[in-house]
């Protein structure tokens, strides 16, 4: 085997590794979300997660706060609304619902929260600004 053939797959791994944001890793210093230790469940089966986000600057697409949860099974996420950010270096709340009667029940879940800017022209591109997953607690409400 030679060096060719042994070094392209491991450049080629290490650059693909090196530019996938870990999870709880930041893409930019500035930019930071986070994720409140409880969501609610209202009796008609709305969900609502909360937290902070704080961004500065870009490059001028839009950006959005986005959440989803897994309860019970891990591989199995479901997205929980977006909210539209407002990149001004300040720290900023977000909440995002959605409704699923019966598909959440009180108790432990994982949530994963994602800063995300949409950007280039035509198709527009997601690059992630930051993303964090904790636990929380889902409590009915109401």
């Amino acid at each position: 085997m030679s060096l060719r053939q042994v070094a392209v797959p491991v450049v080629g791994a290490a650059l693909l590794l090196s530019s996938a944001p870990a999870a709880g890793a930041l893409s930019r210093s500035s930019d930071e979300v986070t994720v409140d230790p409880t969501g609610y469940l209202a009796p008609d089966g709305t969900l609502t997660l909360s937290g902070t986000y704080r961004c500065a600057g870009g490059t001028g697409g839009p950006v959005f706060v986005s959440s989803s949860i897994s309860q019970g099974d891990h591989r199995v996420q479901h997205g929980v609304g977006g909210t539209l950010a407002v990149c001004d270096g300040i720290v900023h709340r977000w909440t995002n619902s959605e409704t699923r009667r019966g598909a959440y029940t009180p108790g432990p879940a994982q949530v994963e929260a994602t800063l995300t800017e949409l950007n280039g022209s035509g198709l527009p591109l997601p690059r992630f600004r930051a993303v964090l997953q904790q636990d929380v607690n889902l409590t009915a409400k109401g």
